[in-house]
């Protein structure tokens, strides 16, 4: 018996993926487990192992965006065949007639069509979008998740776009041809030397940071900051570096990681998730870990930070770098995150102001730890330092909350020993 492959729903509030590539190809045998076929999503572009062991009977979809729960391939026996499934219900495609029309002639056939071909020519525009409108049933127009995010960011009103999908549904190619059609001729320029240009198509993980980036710049942020003496940090990570000998060794991120979770189990406005009418508090610190890979950047979430030791979220932070920078990542790794840390100190940066990561309520930039002249007790010593930024959305956190939560931060730093 064949199986149907359906697109599957890898995340909470998937609806729609675009498969990349695929792995087999028809009249490949495929075990179940394996890899079959490249699908990109908003987050993250991963193998889809297959749902069952046979014969790829059939590709339905060999490229492009495809609804969850859509078919997209056949597995079954060798020789098994398989029937294309209609477009429309016999009988119900333009053109066609029943047999009982069949019965009354051709001429009544010939004036039909001619009717029929007469309205389509005199149908307006307007009445092709009240069209597309009234497919929905429920007055929304039909329109992929991405497709509504191109035609918000573009200004495009998608009642005036005619849809190419399934029963009319409008689809990012859609709104990307309207857009492309509506566009005002570009100003003349004088034309610029090409000798030497190259020119990089953004894939789709720089589209989905573009796009996330531009979201992120409509919240109104504010920003606080501190300088933290980060010498009994320092003292610490160096007795755990020898405690742990051979195993993953933890860093100063991990220590920080450890104390925000500490943190933001005191301050949970900060552990929370902006989602328009309402702000969702969290009572798990799930923090993401910003990870620089060749193409892009990616947020691998921690889960549970708060009752993990150091030692644990070391091991698992070194996890899922790797599988970022092998490009193995699951949407499970990048799902659920409240809290996001952004360390660019081993490039030497002092300090910077971190985008938030949309709907995270905060995100904290962490600059490299120097060697700096202070004054304690009256004394000028050199103590080392770092500065850290935090970065949160005012609909959410206001500025005392935040400027609690970076105290207690500073301090649990300061002091490791008050955040274990």
């Amino acid at each position: 018996m064949a199986t149907e492959i359906k697109l599957p729903r890898l995340g909470q509030g998937m609806e729609s993926g675009t498969i990349v590539k695929w792995l087999k190809s028809e009249g490949e045998k495929v075990e179940k487990g394996e890899p079959l076929y490249e699908l990109d999503t908003d987050k993250v572009t991963q193998e889809v192992e297959a749902d069952a062991s046979g014969v790829l009977l059939k590709i339905a979809v060999t490229e492009g965006e495809v609804e969850v729960g859509k078919t997209i391939a056949v597995i079954g026996e060798e020789g098994e065949k398989v029937e294309a499934e209609p477009e429309e219900p016999p009988g119900e495609a333009a053109g066609e007639v029943s047999e009982d029309e069949q019965e009354e002639g051709a001429p009544a056939r010939a004036r039909e069509q001619e009717r029929e071909r007469g309205r389509r020519a005199s149908a307006e525009p307007s009445e092709q979008v009240t069209e597309i409108r009234e497919l929905s049933g429920d007055g929304r127009i039909k329109a992929s998740p991405l497709a509504r995010r191109i035609a918000r960011e573009r200004g495009i009103e998608l009642s005036a776009v005619a849809g190419t999908g399934p029963e009319g549904r409008v689809v990012a190619e859609d709104v990307e041809r309207a857009a492309a059609s509506t566009a005002p001729a570009p100003p003349v320029a004088p034309a610029l030397p090409t000798e030497g240009v190259e020119i990089e198509q953004l894939s789709s993980m720089r589209k989905t940071i573009a796009r996330r980036l531009t979201e992120a710049w409509q919240a109104p942020v504010f920003q606080l900051g501190v300088t933290v003496d980060m010498g009994r940090a320092l003292e610490l990570r160096g007795r755990l570096v020898q405690l742990h000998g051979d195993g993953v060794k933890p860093t100063i991120s991990d220590l920080l990681t450890k104390v925000c979770a500490a943190a933001l189990m005191r301050h949970r406005p900060v552990n929370a998730l902006y989602k328009g009418d309402a702000v969702e508090l969290y009572p798990t610190a799930n923090i993401g870990i910003a990870v620089a890979i060749p193409k892009g950047l990616v947020v691998p979430v921690i889960q549970g930070c708060e009752r993990k030791s150091i030692a644990e979220i070391a091991a698992a932070r070194a996890a899922v770098v790797e599988r970022a920078r092998a490009g193995k990542l699951q949407q499970a790794d990048l799902e659920g995150g409240t809290f996001t840390i952004s360390n660019l100190g081993m490039y030497g940066i002092e300090r910077f102001i971190a985008v938030l990561n949309p709907p995270q309520a905060a995100i904290l930039a962490v600059g490299s730890t120097e060697e700096k002249p202070v004054v304690v007790d009256g004394e000028a010593v050199v103590r080392p330092r770092m500065e850290l930024t935090l970065t949160c959305d005012h609909r959410a956190i206001d500025g005392a909350t935040g400027a609690e939560f970076l105290r207690d931060v500073k301090a649990f730093l300061e002091e490791p020993g008050l955040a274990l």
